[in-house]
Formats: structure tokens, C-alpha cells, sequence
């Protein structure tokens, strides 16, 4: 082995630290080989070690020297050096440099340890051949730290929130710095302090945490209501570097003020009649923070009002009282009011505020007179007249007051709704009179009422006036009695097939001289409950049977009906009565219901012998009228035996009989009827005839139908259509009927001369 090289180093004695991990079988010094071999007095192989080198930051004198390396290989040809690593070849670039024969490691600018704090270099030995000679090895520079950073606060302003009256030490907030010196040293050692806080002095700050907390009591937000506190930090433990901050502390508001009136007196006024209005403002003065809860009066009326006239809320953006007016006020009654007012806060005060009584205020209110509309007190007046009532009946008297009872005022009358013009109206007295009669029923009856407006009007300037209601109850007078319908029927003459009529019965009077109807055979004929009876059905319908077999034919029944009014009213009236033949199902198989049928189903031919041949069969021309049954052949009435076979009983088509006491019309009975054009039916034909024969008036009743019958092939006489064959408008001779036989006998009576 050649000799030894020697690292040596300027700023820091030579360390052998070990054989370098190049070198096999190397062991560093100290090791239990390496004191074997020092022992042994064998040679030691000393690796290049560089220990750390120290540098102040901010050292202004550069280029200076660092360090000197050397390998303790250096051969005879020289040794090559070189450093790499931050600063040299990588950012930040050109910090440091080395002399590559001599070793020297130089510092080519001024360090800052706030942005490093070391560098971490590899140091390398090359021959002239640039083989490695040493394994690199590393060269820690570290920068040593000066006091040259001030704190800093985390922020300019800092801001806080206590309760006004918080109790000493209770803590506000941390106004806190940071430094960026080594916090190892005192340069970052920091300490807090208060500059500036005015004269009270009620904070204090904890010097090495910066914690803010309130130093005496009386804290009163109404006196002082924002704290602005100068603070300051300071490093090396308060001697070095210094820096300021502001601390805002806000103190919260409590109540700990009530409310107060801004006077003890206050006056007002308002016209009587006013509801709802506004009548003035009560001023009120609260300390507390304005706006919020603690700040928020509540008033109260406690005399002066017993009827609760006026009422007092609260103007939630000047906190005032506003009174106003709940009722009506009349002047007439009391023109002024002395109100006691009180005022509090909505919520309760703190315990820690001063006791003070509730506050108090006399509020004087005056009422003006104004002129008052008159005044109906009965609005509307109902009142009843009788039906039917003649002109100047007396209504009523329908006066209004005026409540201006301190002014001197007249009040006259008008009416201004009368929609049948039926009243009249004395305009000063407001006596209400009919003027006609009110025809019932009627469109201006409004179930039974009668609805009219009276106008009153004073004669001030300008005048006033009101308008009342005039409820009119018509009474109902049992002025009607009952009307039987219908006048006519047919049923059967069988008991229990058929021998049923349903019969019904209006009335024009209203409840309750109306239904239940009550219906009788004829008192004065008490015969008649042998073949007759009457039973109710409901209050508007009775049912009329028959107890005996009759035979076929008409009957006039007199019935008696009443209403239920008070006192009832009755009337006797005749039901015409149609007993037709009873087929084995209860309904008319005689020869009149025969012929309905046909016509309603679809003019079949099935009579094609006709009713006029089977009257052949007819025993007498006549039939018995029966206003009691048992009557015989002296009690006949004449009628023709043609009417059991009017078509009008059985086919809705054709109107009902022609009554006897019917009015006589001016018309006089129609000559022969001429037919419809292209006549395709008889049966056309015959309705015709029906309707213009039911229309004379100067023939009995049920007696006028010219019944019809199309004889078809082989009838003895000349075809109907013969009668019109010749129609004009000059009389003709109709004398020729009677010699068609007695089938025709009625048509020459009625066209003959």
C-alpha cells in the first residue's frame, strides 16, 4: 500500500468516521477489527469523511471558503474533485462551488434558513483517467438561523363577541402570531402583550397564548358597545422583533333597560263613528340594542276603557304605541276618554338589572260629533198582511232614528223597492199602506214573502240616509177549495179485476190549506156506498172501487172533496165515469177500448164488420143515467147509445168530452169536412171527425162524436169518401143521409136540414 492521504478540513478537525464502503474489509475506527489491527501495530486504512459544516444565514462576505477535502488516495499524477447535489447542480444553482485540484469547497452567495436550512452535497475523487478513486461521499452544510423575521399575526383584524355584564375572565377570543425563525431558538420565542385599550383597562391578554379574556366586571353595552384593543407580539420572549394586530370586541345586548314613555301625558282626537282607525302614537325610549328582542315594547290599556273601545299595539319600527280605535265611538254618548298606559318589554329583564316600576302614560282621547246616518233598529221588520187584502189596508209604521240627538234634524221616508207597486208610503210619518190588491199566486212573492226597501234620509248638509228591509209574510186564506182530476175515467165494472180508478185532486192555496185531500161519495146520496167506495191512497190521491158488478155504460158519481185548511173548504163535483165490459186480465174488451186498440196498434182491420153493424144487436137506443144505483126506465136522461163508443176514453189522441155546461163558442158547427189530400187511412179521416164534433157546443155532451166505421166489401150503404166527393163552397143537401138507414140518422140530424 502507498502512504496515506490525510483529509483535512479548515473549519473542523480531520475524523476518520471508517474505511470507505469502496474499500473491502474496511471497518470504521474504533470498531473491534480496527483496534485489533491498531493493536497489532498493522496500518489502518483512513476513509475521507467530512463532518457538517455550520454557516450563518445571511453571511455578506463571499466568495468564502467552506471546507477543504482531500482523498487519502491521492495518487503521484494528482486527484481530480467534485461536488454535486442542491446549490451546485440543482436549484437553487451556483451557491457552491469547489476547486477541482485543490479540494476547496467555497459559498458563492448569501443563504436564507427560512427557505434552507441545509444542504445535503456528494463530494467525489477522480484520477487524471477520471476513475473513481474514493466512493462519493456526502458534505452536509447547515445554515445556522438569525433573528431577522418579525411575527406575524394570522390575521390584521381580529374580532369578538361578549355578553355586556360578563363576569372578569371570561374569555373573548385568541389573537395569535406565528414567526419564521428556528422555533427551536429565541428568535421565534414569542410573547403577547396589549398596547392600547383605552382607559377602563377591561381585557386582558395571556402573554404566550394570546387568549383575550375580560379583566374587571361592568361591562354595559348601552355605556360602551364595541372595544377596539391594540395587541402586540414580540419575539425573542419579548425582547426581539415586534408586531401588531387589532382585536374588535362587541358586546351582545341583555335587557337590563326598560322601556320608558317619553312624557307622562299625551293627547288625542277622533270623529265618533271611526272603526278601525288610527287615532295617534304613544313615544317610548328603551337603552337596549334597537331592533332586537330586548328592545321590543308591549303596551297595555289598564283604565279608562271598560267597554274596550280603543285597542294598543306596537310600531315594530319605532317602537311607539299606536292606539286605535276597535268600536264605534258616539259622541252622543261620551265625547272623551282618559286612558291609563302602560309599556313593558316582551321579554322579561335580567335578573342582574336594576328594579324599576312599570312605566305609565294618561292618554286623553276627545270624540267629535259628525252628522250619523239614520238608523233602522229593526232591520229588516217583518210583518204579515192577509191574502187578497183590499187597497189601504194598513202594513205598518217603518220609521228610522237619528242618533244625532244634539242637532236638530227631520227625517223622511221613500220607498225605494216596490216591485209590484202595491204599497204606498206616508214620507214623514213611515206609515206603509197597500195600495191594491196583490193577486196570488204571484212573481213577486218570494216563497210567500213580499220583499220591499224603505229609504230614510235626514236633511243635513250633505244629507244621510239608511235603507230598510220591509218583510211582507203574505198569509195564506183558504180562498180555493179542491179541484178533482182528471173529470173522467174508465174502469171495469167487475169487482177486483179491474173495477179500480186512481184519483187525484189539486188545490191553488199553499200549505196548509192544501193537502191531505179527504175524499166522499156524495153525502146527499148515500145509496151510492152500495157499489161504490173510496179509500185513500196518500194525501193527494184516493182510490174509487167498485163493489158490485155494473153493467156497461156511463155514470156520473158525485164525489164530495175537502182540503185541510182552517177551516177547510169542499166542493161537490161529478166524476164521469166510463164501465166497460172486464176481459179475463181486468182490462176493457167492449168495443170501444176495441177500436182504441186498433188505432194504437197500427190501425189493424180486425173491426172490419164495425161498431155500426153490432148496434144492431142494441136492445134500446138509450142508456140509464145513474146518480143512484137501482134507478130504472123512468130515470133515463136521453143519452145516445153512440157515446159508449167515443174514442176519446180510450185513445190519447182525441180531448176529453165536451162537458154539458161547457160555454157556448160563437163558432157554429162545421160543415162537412173536406178530406186530407191523398187520404191513406180512414182512420185519419174519423179523428178528424171526433175533434170537429167535440167542438160544438149546441149538442149534449157525449154526443157529438160521429163515430165512423170502414165497412170494408158488402156494406149496405155508399163509401164515406161519397160525402166529400163533391165538396164546394156552396150549402148542399145532406137530406140524402137519412136514407143511408139508421146507422146514419145522426149525421142527417146534424147536416140536414
Amino acid at each position: 500500500m502507498g502512504p496515506p492521504l490525510l483529509l483535512a478540513c479548515l473549519l473542523a478537525p480531520l475524523c476518520a468516521r471508517g474505511a470507505s464502503p469502496a474499500q473491502p474489509g474496511a471497518t470504521a475506527l474504533g470498531s473491534p477489527r480496527a483496534w485489533w489491527q491498531h493493536e497489532g501495530l498493522r496500518r489502518v486504512k483512513r476513509a475521507w469523511v467530512i463532518p457538517p459544516i455550520s454557516i450563518s444565514e445571511n453571511h455578506k462576505r463571499i466568495p468564502h471558503l467552506l471546507v477543504q477535502i482531500k482523498s487519502d488516495k491521492q495518487q503521484p499524477g494528482g486527484v481530480i474533485y467534485s461536488i454535486k447535489g442542491p446549490g451546485v447542480d440543482e436549484e437553487p444553482l451556483g451557491i457552491f462551488s469547489i476547486d477541482k485540484f485543490s479540494g476547496k469547497v467555497f459559498l458563492n452567495a448569501m443563504l436564507d434558513r427560512e427557505e434552507n436550512d441545509r444542504f445535503r452535497l456528494k463530494a467525489f475523487a477522480l484520477d487524471l483517467g477520471g476513475m473513481t478513486l474514493e466512493d462519493p461521499t456526502d458534505l452536509e452544510i447547515i445554515v445556522v438561523d438569525q433573528n431577522d423575521n418579525r411575527p406575524l399575526f394570522r390575521q390584521d383584524v381580529f374580532t369578538g363577541h361578549v355578553v355586556e355584564g360578563a363576569e372578569p375572565g371570561t374569555c373573548v377570543m385568541t389573537a395569535d402570531a406565528t414567526d419564521a425563525d428556528d422555533p427551536d431558538t429565541d428568535n421565534a420565542a414569542l410573547r403577547y402583550s396589549i398596547l392600547e385599550q383605552g382607559t377602563a383597562g377591561m381585557f386582558s391578554i395571556n402573554a404566550t397564548t394570546g387568549e383575550i379574556c375580560t379583566a374587571r366586571p361592568g361591562l354595559d353595552r348601552e355605556t360602551v358597545g364595541v372595544y377596539n384593543l391594540t395587541v402586540q407580539a414580540a419575539d425573542m420572549s419579548g425582547d426581539g422583533l415586534t408586531t401588531t394586530a387589532t382585536a374588535v370586541i362587541y358586546l351582545e345586548d341583555i335587557n337590563d333597560n326598560p322601556p320608558e314613555f317619553t312624557k307622562e301625558e299625551f293627547s288625542m282626537e277622533v270623529e265618533e263613528q271611526a272603526t278601525g282607525l288610527d287615532v295617534g302614537k304613544v313615544f317610548v325610549h328603551d337603552k337596549d340594542l334597537a331592533g332586537s328582542p330586548n328592545w321590543l315594547a308591549k303596551f297595555t290599556i289598564l283604565e279608562g276603557d271598560p267597554e274596550g273601545a280603543f285597542i294598543i299595539h306596537t310600531d315594530p319600527h319605532t317602537n311607539d304605541g299606536v292606539l286605535s280605535v276597535a268600536k264605534p265611538l258616539d259622541h252622543e254618548v261620551r265625547d272623551r276618554f282618559e286612558l291609563t298606559v302602560s309599556v313593558q318589554n316582551e321579554r322579561p329583564l335580567e335578573p342582574t338589572a336594576p328594579a324599576s316600576p312599570r312605566a305609565l302614560a294618561t292618554v286623553r282621547v276627545r270624540v267629535r260629533d259628525v252628522n250619523e246616518a239614520p238608523i233602522f233598529r229593526e232591520n229588516p221588520r217583518r210583518v204579515s198582511v192577509l191574502e187578497g187584502a183590499p187597497p189601504g189596508t194598513p202594513v205598518t209604521t217603518y220609521t228610522a232614528s237619528d242618533p244625532d240627538i244634539r242637532q236638530l234634524q227631520t227625517l223622511t221616508y221613500a220607498l225605494l223597492y216596490d216591485p209590484a207597486d202595491w204599497l204606498q208610503l206616508d214620507p214623514h210619518a213611515g206609515t206603509i199602506r197597500t195600495k191594491r190588491e196583490l193577486l196570488h199566486p204571484s212573481a213577486y212573492l218570494q216563497g210567500g214573502w213580499y220583499i220591499a226597501l224603505v229609504l230614510a234620509r235626514d236633511d243635513a248638509e250633505p244629507p244621510l240616509s239608511a235603507t230598510g228591509t220591509l218583510s211582507i209574510e203574505i198569509l195564506e186564506v183558504n180562498d180555493h177549495a179542491p179541484l178533482l182530476q182528471p173529470l173522467a175515467g174508465v174502469l171495469c165494472g167487475r169487482p177486483g179485476r179491474g173495477g179500480n180508478l186512481l184519483l187525484g185532486a189539486t188545490d191553488d192555496d199553499r200549505p196548509p190549506h192544501g193537502a191531505p185531500f179527504h175524499f166522499q161519495l156524495s153525502p146527499q146520496h148515500p145509496q151510492l156506498a152500495r157499489n161504490w167506495s173510496i179509500t185513500r191512497f196518500n194525501v193527494t190521491h184516493a182510490v174509487l172501487a167498485v163493489l158490485a158488478e155494473l153493467p156497461q155504460g156511463l155514470y156520473s158519481l158525485p164525489l164530495l172533496l175537502r182540503d185541510s185548511g182552517s177551516p177547510p173548504r169542499e166542493q161537490q163535483q161529478l166524476l164521469n165515469l166510463s164501465v166497460c165490459h172486464c176481459g179475463r186480465d181486468g182490462i176493457c174488451q167492449d168495443a170501444l177500448a176495441g177500436l182504441g186498440a186498433a188505432g194504437v196498434r197500427g190501425r189493424r182491420r180486425a173491426l172490419r164488420k164495425g161498431l155500426l153493424q153490432r148496434s144492431r144487436d142494441d136492445m134500446r137506443d138509450n142508456i140509464l143515467n145513474y146518480d143512484e144505483q137501482g134507478g130504472g126506465e123512468e130515470d133515463q136522461d136521453a143519452y145516445d147509445i153512440n157515446q159508449l163508443r167515443h174514442p176519446e176514453l180510450f185513445s190519447p189522441r182525441v180531448k176529453p168530452p165536451v162537458r154539458r155546461d161547457a160555454p157556448l163558442s160563437s163558432a157554429t158547427p162545421p160543415g162537412p169536412r173536406k178530406l186530407p189530400s191523398s187520404p191513406s187511412d180512414i182512420e185519419d179521416f174519423i179523428n178528424e171527425g171526433l175533434e170537429a164534433a167535440d167542438s160544438d157546443p149546441s149538442v149534449p155532451p157525449y154526443d157529438t162524436a160521429l163515430i165512423y166505421d170502414y165497412e170494408g166489401s158488402g156494406s149496405i150503404a155508399s163509401p164515406l169518401s161519397s160525402i166529400v166527393s163533391s165538396l164546394t163552397d156552396e150549402d148542399q143537401d145532406y137530406d140524402y143521409l137519412s136514407e143511408w138507414g139508421p146507422r146514419f140518422r145522426r149525421l142527417a140530424d146534424l147536416y140536414g136540414q
